[in-house]
């Protein structure tokens, strides 16, 4: 479906200019003959239905022996693209700041009191954010005025959702404990549901009767749809995702490129970025 919209789009571009251009010919091609990809807009300002087939078939012939324009079409689309979404997630981190830095409902790695911040969207099912758990862990070590701001994002079905809430109510009843809690769990073999987090956290010193009552808080599903919609407005879909500064980063991408964004979130601290 891409590939033929590009195609459509740059058959129109090509079209308007060989028209511009004075490449107009009487030929009697039949336009319903052509694909659809290449014929120009019905709109367009033709003298005669001959002229538009005629430069459609230019178009078709241009496109046929020079592909590799496709590319370019694509290449450049897909920059602005890009940047209009960069542009759109700096506006909704810039309004709201204080839902993603500093949210009362989620869990804080590293110092509590940081100068600079990252925030990791995540699921415990997530197998790449498993992976990408020793790329925080060295952040974290590495960097000592660091707050690693992690929400829960359940994605990947019922027992991520299930472990989330387990996380959550384990994370109110016993905050100093909620760190161990959340390497534990994720960092665990097989896959987390509630009954591993359940069992984590009782491992960790949880009273069980005060968790399973906390898991019933009606706050918990708020929090995590305020999640969802907030990661709705970021354009953020999957796990594991990152707000760095002002940016969003997508992906396990590992700890270089991480390391990368906040040299230079602190160095907009000290200049006008």
């Amino acid at each position: 479906m891409k590939t033929a919209i590009l195609t459509a789009i740059c058959g129109v571009a090509v079209s308007a200019v060989m028209l511009g251009a004075g490449f107009v010919s009487g030929s009697s091609v039949n336009a319903d003959e052509l694909p659809s990809v290449v014929k120009v807009a019905d709109t367009a300002p033709f003298s005669s239905a001959a002229d538009k087939a005629a430069i459609e078939a230019i178009v078709h012939d241009y496109l046929v022996k020079n592909p590799e324009v496709m590319l370019e079409v694509q290449d450049a689309l897909e920059k602005k693209q890009s940047e209009a979404q960069r542009v759109a997630q700096q506006n909704v981190v810039e309004g709201s700041a204080k839902q993603i830095f500093d949210a009362p409902y989620d869990g804080i790695i590293g110092n509590p009191d940081g100068k600079v911040t990252i925030v990791e969207f995540f699921d415990y099912n997530c197998h790449f954010c498993k992976g990408a758990m020793a790329d925080m862990q060295a952040l974290v070590k590495e960097n000592k005025d660091l707050r690693f701001v992690l929400k829960e994002f359940p994605i990947l079905g019922e027992d991520s959702a299930k472990a989330s809430v387990v996380s959550m109510a384990f994370r109110k009843l016993m905050p100093e404990k909620y760190g161990d809690f959340h390497q534990e769990l994720l960092g665990g073999k097989g896959r987390a549901d509630e009954e591993k987090a359940i069992k984590i956290a009782l491992s960790l010193g949880a009273d069980e009767t005060a968790l399973r009552n906390g898991m019933k808080d009606p706050a918990i599903q708020q929090d995590i749809q305020s999640t969802y919609d907030l990661a709705n407005k970021l354009s953020i879909s999957g796990t594991p995702s990152y707000v760095v500064g002002d940016e969003v980063v997508a992906g396990a991408l590992g700890k270089k490129v991480l390391d990368e964004k906040l040299a230079n979130m602190r160095a907009c601290d000290h200049t006008a970025c």
